[in-house]
């Protein structure tokens, strides 16, 4: 028995990995990204001249919403592991009412990424618009979207998406 197992998580190991340079292939552009021009919830500026020459992840998400929720760690590692690369996390809380219930539940999960408020749908238009959340949209150094996924992903899999930019 113990040796089906050990077969079942050398196949299950093998399938992952091969699994990850497909997902980085070549990324084609999508379209040029919108400047961003945001006041963080903590009353920071976040410029289109700050975010220039960086790689960004711009993801819109809600307190409320499961998979949302269940990106965030991910979210948090990647910030920390490829910050001082040039990555740039910019989460844009679609949630109505009070600043406030964001704040708290952006210290009580550790959010070490930038958040705004999009509750009034400015920002979502100018990316086009979507239906759902969780919708995330990756950004080259040139400004330009490579990558736009509604619905949400492992963190291995946009870690591999994200190192092909940096």
């Amino acid at each position: 028995m113990r040796s089906i197992f050990h077969h079942f998580v050398a196949a299950a190991t093998f399938a992952v990995a091969s699994l990850t340079p497909a997902l980085a292939a070549e990324l084609p552009v999508v379209r040029k990204a919108p400047e961003i021009n945001i006041t963080t919830i903590d009353g920071k500026q976040v410029t289109a001249a700050d975010l220039k020459g960086k790689v960004v992840v711009v993801d819109f998400w809600a307190t409320w919403c499961g998979p949302c929720v269940a990106e965030i760690p991910g979210y948090v590692a990647l910030q920390k592991k490829y910050g001082k690369d040039g990555l740039v996390i910019v989460g844009v809380s679609v949630d109505r009412g009070s600043i406030d219930k964001v704040k708290k539940f952006v210290a009580k999960n550790g959010m070490n990424y930038a958040i705004t408020m999009g509750e009034d749908g400015v920002l979502a238009e100018a990316f086009g618009g979507f239906d759902a959340i969780p919708t995330t949209f990756l950004i080259d150094r040139q400004g330009n979207i490579r990558h736009q996924k509604t619905g949400s992903m492992e963190h291995e899999e946009y870690e591999a998406l994200v190192k092909q930019l940096l």
